[in-house]
């Protein structure tokens, strides 16, 4: 009994350990180093003064071709790390921008998100850096911009491939809509006990390893900052956006040869707590869903990845990486 009274009082101890664990960053990852050099580009949009952060890697055996990366919402151009130096391996120029909101980028007070404007942002940032073609990749949300930029900009957007893209389903049909405040008040609850379960069953499938444990870390250390409720607010308005903007509607009107990376084990979609278990069963069904997807896109290629979640280039980075290039080479 003396033992188990003692492991109780324990308890708060490992927990206040595992919160000193988490380092506390600010808005705008001031204090956290991304794995290349950041440049930030000015932008006047919405009546506002706004930054947006980039990684602009151009090995020097430049082959002559671009691609862009874009993050996920949970995530930002960090995590690309891997993925960029194996294209800057085989002599890819890769462009990896924060999207305003996510990372170092600026996190406005006020702001009207939509896939256009972060669209448009990106075609400023190429224009800026003087690219006039490149390879969109996309995962998760950022797949959803990928969709939107290839069909606003096909004169740039040579090729197209999506990573678990969300977006896949229109989730507006079976789930109720819930205001940007709802969101917000989710947003706040946040922390990294939050996160980590959250990410180990949604894309991990109960596994669990450093490197998994490096992003959770980094998406709880805003949680810790006073100006936490800026990343909340902010957060909660994409969700808005993700839910009322679907894309794949259009999929028929993309031009750009399109490769499609999925992990064919992902049930990641938005909404799941707040509908029945029997809807929540039809939901994010990746493996069908890459198969339905690569049907409804013309000049479009499957690439299935087996026992693999969310986040391919994470979880089974060698699988995903291979098809990319060849794709990217042909």
């Amino acid at each position: 009994m003396k033992i188990i009274q003692a492991l109780i009082l324990l308890l708060p101890l490992f927990s206040f350990s595992q919160k000193e664990k988490i380092k506390s960053l600010d808005i705008n990852l001031t204090n956290y180093d991304y794995p290349f050099s950041v440049q930030f580009l000015e932008l006047n949009i919405q009546r506002q003064n706004l930054k947006m952060a980039y990684m602009d890697i151009k090995p020097d055996n430049y082959n002559n071709k671009n691609i862009v990366l874009f993050h996920g919402k949970n995530f930002n151009g960090a995590y690309w790390e891997t993925t960029i130096k194996a294209l800057t391996k085989e002599g890819f120029r890769v462009i990896v921008p924060d999207q305003i909101g996510f990372g170092k980028s600026s996190k406005p007070d006020n702001f009207q998100y939509t896939f256009q404007q972060f669209a448009e942002n990106t075609k400023k940032l190429l224009d800026h850096l003087g690219i006039a073609k490149t390879t969109i990749l996309g995962h998760s949300m950022g797949g959803m911009l990928a969709a939107r930029f290839t069909l606003m900009y096909p004169e740039t957007a040579e090729k197209l491939v999506l990573e678990n893209p969300i977006g896949l389903e229109d989730w507006k049909l079976v789930v109720p809509y819930k205001p940007v405040d709802w969101w917000y008040e989710s947003e706040l609850k946040q922390n990294y006990e939050g996160i980590k379960k959250y990410q180990m069953e949604n894309y991990y499938d109960g596994k669990w390893n450093a490197d998994y444990q490096k992003w959770a870390e980094l998406g709880a250390g805003w949680t810790t900052d006073p100006d936490y409720n800026k990343v909340a607010w902010n957060s909660a308005l994409m969700y808005d956006m993700i839910f009322t903007q679907p894309v794949l509607y259009e999929f028929k009107n993309i031009k750009s040869p399109t490769l499609l990376i999925i992990g064919t084990r992902d049930k990641t979609a938005i909404g799941k707590p707040l509908v029945s278990e029997e809807v929540r069963k039809t939901m994010g069904n990746y493996a069908e869903l890459g198969k339905k997807t690569q049907k409804a896109i013309p000049n479009s290629k499957l690439v299935k990845i087996p026992n693999t979640g969310h986040l391919p280039h994470i979880e089974s980075f060698d699988q995903f990486i291979k098809p990319l290039i060849v794709f990217l080479k042909q």
